[in-house]
């Protein structure tokens, strides 16, 4: 028998409650501790405004690159349980509100997919600073289908609610 393909994959995370830059940590942990996952490289933690509903504190965000043996819905499946350990309600939670932890599915390896509850890439991530500014930092070549190299995207936003929490 032999060992599933082994894929990159490339998640955002982010978090604005209890204490946040914990949250990212400890996430990022858990997913190198996926069965057949593990962490190839991560951005720095960067503190960016809040998107969506702007009354809320800000957030910590971060991007992975990831190589798994996972599937994409396997592998979207192991995210929201990441999500629901660390306390999310994603049933009870208003959208783009606060959050405890959020981990999106960015890219799977240069595939397009949209299958129930997953859309691959992540339908708005060429329009957000808080998943362009981390992403870019760990793949700025990486093309997303359709939209173009992430530094390209990273370029094209306003990156000035983004900073990063700890110099290089």
């Amino acid at each position: 028998m032999s060992a599933a393909p082994r894929r990159t994959a490339h998640v955002g995370l982010g978090s604005n409650l209890l204490d946040p830059a914990a949250q990212v940590e400890r996430a990022l942990a858990a997913l190198d501790g996926l069965a057949g996952t593990r962490v190839l490289r991560r951005s720095r933690l960067y503190g960016c405004a809040p998107w969506g509903v702007l009354e809320q504190p800000e957030f910590v965000n971060a991007a992975a690159r990831i190589e798994t043996a996972l599937a994409p819905q396997d592998l979207l499946r192991a995210l929201l349980d990441i999500e629901r350990r660390a306390g999310r309600d994603r049933a009870r939670g208003e959208r783009w509100g606060p959050r405890v932890l959020d981990l999106d599915l960015l890219d799977y390896d240069g595939s397009t997919l949209a299958e129930p509850g997953l859309s691959v890439p992540h339908p708005r991530l060429h329009e957000r600073a808080f998943v362009l500014v981390p992403l870019a930092e760990i793949a700025a070549d990486l093309v997303i289908p359709g939209r173009g190299r992430v530094a390209d995207l990273a370029a094209r936003v306003d990156a000035s609610q983004c900073r990063a929490l700890v110099a290089a």
